[in-house]
């Protein structure tokens, strides 16, 4: 009786040590779960998906496919080729934005035409918005998003009613891997009285005067979800080849904003062609303006873009290109990618990156709105602030990476404890003698 439970008392205590030697590979398993799964399923392992994110399959035929509800997130894959389907319920009270950021894995191949398309339409098949993002010049993967609209009073009669529309994604070009698709849909309420609905057309670009103070460093999120926040300023990061990293930028009704970013003299004589892309997407997700630069590491490069149009509720009548997705205030993110080539002709880095930002004008009272603001705002929660786990991840990923260690420590300790505690109580038994019986 004595040796067997002796045994006992010694395989739990061998479970106990071989738990605790375990922890922290399985911590480390759990901390970058969603990154393990996404590599199980082909997609990228490199962008930060909304951790908030929920699973979901579109259709591949017909207009019926799982809802997205307005305020929350949503991962899923596409296929080479494929064409698939989701729904959305619109009501009459207010605009409705629907984004797909697509995100191929980093060791991929991608053409100029390359990117997928989003199609929003009625019950009666009628077309609301059709929207592409492709990855363009830059050929190489890289997280590209696009959004489509339903907005009222917009010339899009046929999609004023209330009801279910359909969201049908499909990809463009002939690349073989599947994607990844972090979806989004948010509303922005109707504004209380008509007002014009003609765009402004005319607004300063002139250079803003260079940051003062010098440059602070800052490391930049892996998605929209975790983009680090960068106020007016300078900016310094670093990044290695294949490297896409994300910062938000909050910009207010009637504010400018401008940015540039300065890849840093490496070394080096080999050229690499659109070794620095920078990116704009509003904060609905919408594509603003995309600049990007070949570098050969022997002097800086520098790429951006000069003070867009002010932010303004009409700017959604304009079709003067970027100037159209400058109609909501909020977080506008700018993504930095860094050509996987540079590896190869200059070294695997990593390479200073210098981001200056600059929001000119005053802060201007925004449109009478007949309920609160729009889903997104200044208030650095992001494209998703309906989901109480992305906006803690926004504000705190850091504190979410501590109390993921906290837990280890604390499941550490406990069996720690739990291990020494069997190993005491197996030792006094061995001490004990042994009765005759």
């Amino acid at each position: 009786m004595t040796n067997q439970r002796g045994k006992a008392l010694a395989a739990a205590a061998v479970a106990a040590l071989c738990a605790l030697t375990a922890l922290p590979g399985q911590g480390r398993a759990q901390a970058a779960n969603g990154q393990v799964e996404a590599d199980a399923q082909g997609r990228s392992s490199s962008y930060g998906y909304d951790p908030g994110a929920q699973p979901v399959t579109g259709v591949t035929r017909g207009q019926d496919g799982p809802r997205l509800k307005a305020g929350s997130v949503y991962r899923s894959t596409i296929g080479p080729g494929a064409k698939i389907s989701f729904q959305v319920d619109l009501d009459g009270s207010g605009d409705a934005y629907v984004s797909a950021v697509a995100v191929p894995k980093p060791d991929v191949k991608v053409s100029f035409h390359d990117g997928i398309q989003l199609t929003l339409r009625d019950r009666d098949g009628n077309t609301c918005e059709s929207n592409s993002a492709l990855f363009g010049t830059p050929q190489y993967p890289r997280p590209i998003a696009a959004y489509v609209s339903r907005g009222l009073n917009r010339q899009q009669t046929p999609c004023q009613a209330a009801g279910t529309y359909s969201v049908l994604i499909e990809r463009i070009g002939d690349q073989a891997a599947p994607w990844g698709l972090e979806l989004r849909h948010v509303r922005e309420s109707r504004v209380a009285s008509g007002g014009p609905s003609t765009a402004p057309t005319q607004w300063s670009t002139a250079s803003p005067p260079a940051p003062t103070g010098g440059g602070r460093d800052i490391h930049g999120g892996t998605g929209f979800a975790d983009a680090r926040s960068m106020p007016q300023g300078e900016w310094r990061d670093r990044l290695k080849p294949g490297d896409t990293l994300f910062y938000r930028v909050p910009v207010d009704w009637g504010q400018q904003l401008s940015a540039t970013a300065v890849l840093a003299r490496y070394g080096g004589n080999k050229y690499v062609p659109e070794a620095l892309d920078l990116q704009l997407y509003n904060p609905a997700l919408g594509p603003v303006v995309d600049a990007f630069i070949g570098y050969d590491g022997s002097s800086p490069a520098s790429t951006g873009f000069q003070p867009l149009a002010p932010v303004d509720y009409r700017n959604r009548y304009s079709n003067l290109g970027p100037a159209g997705a400058m109609r909501i205030k909020g977080d506008y993110y700018l993504a930095v990618s860094l050509s996987p080539a540079l590896a190869d002709a200059l070294g695997n880095g990593p390479y200073g990156v210098t981001l200056r930002v600059d929001v000119g004008g005053k802060a201007k009272p925004g449109p009478a709105y007949e309920e609160s603001g729009p889903g997104f705002g200044t208030t650095g929660t992001g494209p998703a602030s309906g989901t109480a786990a992305s906006t803690s991840a926004r504000h705190d990923s850091g504190s979410t990476r501590m109390r993921l260690l906290a837990a280890a420590g604390i499941g550490t300790g406990t069996l720690l404890v739990l291990g020494l505690g069997v190993w005491t109580l197996l030792a006094r038994r061995r001490a004990l003698p042994v009765r005759p019986g």
